[in-house]
């Protein structure tokens, strides 16, 4: 027999999507405790050295560093792509993307309108996960992973959707005409707001709507990529910042942190912030020249395998399970998203196809004291790199490889492939039996021997 409280949540229910939520929460309360909600934010293009917790000082983000503060902070936190699509893509799938061959940026139209081009319908979705552990599952923002209907993000795991899916988009220009419009599930709108703030509205929206059922929240915020394009509300918070671009971005970044502080207010109102995990990151690491970013003490920017491409902001919270205040020293990477996510949700990997990725709550519990990772790659064309504990070893695009030793040189200025040979080889090694298992890149063509920016830079700006 139903309870009283029950009954009156029956009555209160009308239509056939109620009648499915009050059963998702009976079945929920028969069988134990909620499982916890998982949101995802990444930011795009954001600079290693641009957030409060790394050490910057012109520019606060006092929400993202709440989340340092009440969590875990990586401090060797990697993405697997120093662009942004090809990170999305091994983030969905908890695997290094070149296995299914999706090595390169989709690039602007029309080779980004092809068929053939867009995450792999044969690959398992972080949100096809989720949803089959019985979570409800949205995206916000940027898509990045094909445009074709078929990929997506409502055909890939998302019961929701709203944002674009290209890899870039004005915060101002929002008619609906644009080749890549703003989409609420599949139909253009015209957005009024200012992008970032939209982005910010829809998560808080989407969190007050699925509150009483466990979800998975995917935020992908366009900022602070270009255009570098800010309101006066935020472009008025940092007059004493004489350079203009640098000032603009500090006003995209702000509007993103205050976002994200909208979003982590919502979870702590609906009293569900302590059992969400929550993970920030940023796809790659910042363009300098682009946006006016800063990845000091790293050395070089997006669009390289040194470690300002691909050694980013990474945290984690999760109030209900994991230390607060805490860093964590190992290398960790966006691929272990995915398995995190899911052992948190007590849902099963795919079992098609192994994860690269792991499932980091052993380790930042201290069940588990060993590295997650033996060794982590990279692959982008001619450009690879490989990690083994503190030693990197770094193929740029026509050179010979090269070899930091990170403990000592984060800024990777001191090469030492000569005077350590036997372990340049076990790098080497490890990277040529790693890339012995990937597949031909699906678009961009095998370039070994080119540089795949060429061709996104002679295209730049084509339609």
């Amino acid at each position: 027999m139903l309870g009283e409280m029950k009954r009156r949540d029956f009555l209160a229910c009308a239509g056939v999507g109620a009648l499915g939520l009050l059963a998702r929460r009976l079945g929920a309360a028969e069988a134990g405790p909620r499982k916890p909600n998982v949101v995802v934010i990444v930011a795009d293009d954001l600079g290693y050295a641009d957030v409060g917790v790394h050490g910057c000082k012109d520019i606060p983000t006092p929400h993202i560093d709440s989340l340092a503060a009440n969590g875990v902070r990586f401090t060797n936190g990697y993405v697997s792509c120093p662009v942004c699509s090809p990170t999305r893509a091994g983030l969905m799938t908890g695997r290094y993307q070149q296995r299914f061959g999706y090595e390169f940026n989709t690039g602007p139209p029309p080779g980004s309108l092809g068929e053939h081009v867009g995450l792999p319908l044969s690959e398992t979705t972080i949100a096809d996960a989720l949803k089959a552990a019985g979570y409800a599952t949205g995206a916000v923002g940027k898509w990045h992973l094909g445009m074709r209907p078929k990929y997506h993000p409502m055909k890939r795991g998302f019961d929701e959707f709203f944002g674009f899916q290209h890899g870039g988009h004005s915060y101002l220009k929002l008619a609906p005409d644009d080749y890549s419009p703003i989409l609420r599930g599949t139909e253009p709108v015209h957005e009024q707001e200012y992008l970032t703030d939209a982005f910010s509205r829809e998560a808080v929206a989407f969190i007050e709507r699925r509150k009483a059922e466990p979800f998975f929240l995917y935020l992908a915020y366009n900022a602070v990529h270009t255009p570098m394009e800010a309101t006066a509300k935020y472009l008025d918070r940092f007059k004493a910042i004489a350079n203009p671009k640098r000032r603009t971005y500090a006003a995209m970044l702000a509007a993103m942190d205050d976002g994200i502080g909208r979003v982590l207010a919502a979870l702590r109102e609906a009293g569900i912030e302590e059992n969400t995990l929550v993970v920030f990151f940023s796809d790659n690491g910042g363009p300098p020249a682009a946006n006016a970013s800063r990845n000091d003490p790293l050395r070089a920017s997006k669009g390289t395998v040194y470690e300002g491409g691909i050694r980013v902001p990474f945290i984690v919270q999760w109030k209900a399970q994991l230390a607060a205040g805490k860093t964590y020293d190992q290398p960790v990477i966006s691929l272990d998203v995915l398995p995190t996510a899911l052992a948190a949700a007590g849902g099963k990997p795919p079992a098609e196809r192994p994860l690269d990725g792991v499932n980091l709550l052993p380790f930042l519990k201290g069940a588990q004291a060993t590295p997650p990772h033996e060794s982590l790659f990279w692959r982008m064309g001619a450009q690879a790199a490989a990690r083994k504990g503190n030693w990197k070893l770094v193929q740029a695009r026509g050179g010979q490889a090269e070899l930091y030793d990170l403990a000592a040189d984060i800024g990777e200025k001191t090469d030492l492939a000569a005077q350590k040979p036997d372990v340049l080889k076990d790098l080497a090694d490890a990277l040529a039996k790693w890339q012995a298992e990937l597949k031909e890149p699906l678009w961009g063509g095998p370039q070994r021997g080119k540089d795949p920016a060429d061709k996104g830079r002679r295209n730049k700006g084509k339609k």
